[in-house]
């Protein structure tokens, strides 16, 4: 970088209302002047001292190369520096990963407001039917040894016999309205499907509807769909979001007299306005992690739940 680069960088990061500071040092590296860096260098100045600054607060002489100083360029179009995507072997702790997903979920992106009811999941299951029975399709067993929460995370684990498990909200029960949750889930066999999912308290399938606004079947959850179920024989309609659900994502879903949409960190992925496919009465959230069984050996799976929300309309 030239003292003429400097200058420019200096210029550039003002006008952005950034406040620099030019530190003066002597020959042997103690700090004689600081100066405000929108004036230029003091008089009496040398670039041999300007050489030093730069050294000081970037790390570079200014012969080196600095393309990669940090700093967004004129074209750049967010106006930014950007930070690489995250990916499966980032090594950020947990507790970073989830309080990121704060500000990319539909209802601060949309404005829903606050929740009806909500669970971070930090005082056990009170307020949730686990299942204890069947699963899903006389498939397997829902058993409550297979979900647990520790340190704030709700667990689904399905083993190698089709043992898993299976929750309900029931006492939230509503005609209309917003739910949303932060879910991720590592890839897992074939034959086990993670979900968030309304179902009809009346428990008048399939007449009553289903709403499942985040299935994941892709075993290496790189797919994620959304099934509509509606009618006496039990007609459905779908679709599909391509999104590495392995990372934690906020999976929402608003329902209202005139559309059912489906988001995904604040960003709609799906939506229909066909008026039969509405559910006819009240309906509640559901976590499930359900097993297909599709022959030969069963890896075991699970699904994890940071947090999940219930919204009222407007």
């Amino acid at each position: 970088m030239t003292a003429d680069e400097l200058e420019e960088l200096i210029k550039r990061l003002v006008a952005k209302g950034v406040t620099v500071l030019l530190l003066v040092l002597g020959p042997g590296g103690e700090l004689i002047g600081v100066t405000p860096g929108d004036t230029g260098s003091p008089p009496g100045v040398s670039e041999q001292v300007t050489e030093q600054v730069t050294e000081q607060l970037t790390g570079q002489s200014l012969g080196q190369d600095t393309e990669q100083d940090g700093y967004p360029e004129p074209d750049d179009p967010g106006g930014r520096a950007t930070d690489p995507a995250p990916s499966g072997n980032d090594t950020r702790s947990d507790e970073v990963s989830r309080a990121e997903g704060t500000g990319t979920s539909a209802a601060e992106q949309l404005g829903w407001g606050e929740p009806v009811r909500s669970d971070d999941f930090d005082d056990g299951l009170s307020g949730w039917n686990i299942y204890d029975g069947p699963g899903h399709a006389g498939n397997g067993r829902r058993t409550p040894d297979a979900v647990g929460v520790a340190d704030g995370i709700l667990t689904i684990t399905g083993d190698a016999d089709g043992n898993t498990a299976g929750m309900a909200w029931t006492e939230g029960s509503q005609r209309y309205g917003r739910w949303e949750g932060r879910v991720r889930a590592p890839a897992s066999d074939p034959s086990y499907n993670a979900l968030l999912l309304l179902w009809p308290t009346a428990e008048n399938f399939p007449v009553g509807g289903e709403i499942d606004f985040m299935e994941m079947m892709d075993p290496s959850r790189q797919e994620t769909n959304i099934f509509v179920h509606y009618g006496a024989d039990n007609s459905q309609i779908d679709g599909s979001v391509g999104i590495d659900a392995t990372e934690w994502h906020n999976w929402a879903v608003e329902w209202t007299p005139d559309r059912i949409t489906a988001y995904v960190d604040g960003e709609q992925w799906f939506e229909t306005t066909d008026p039969t496919v509405q559910p006819p009465g009240p309906m509640h959230l559901c976590i499930q992690l359900d097993w297909f069984p599709k022959g030969g050996s069963v890896q075991e799976s699970s699904m994890e739940v940071d947090w999940v929300r219930q919204y009222a309309l407007d």
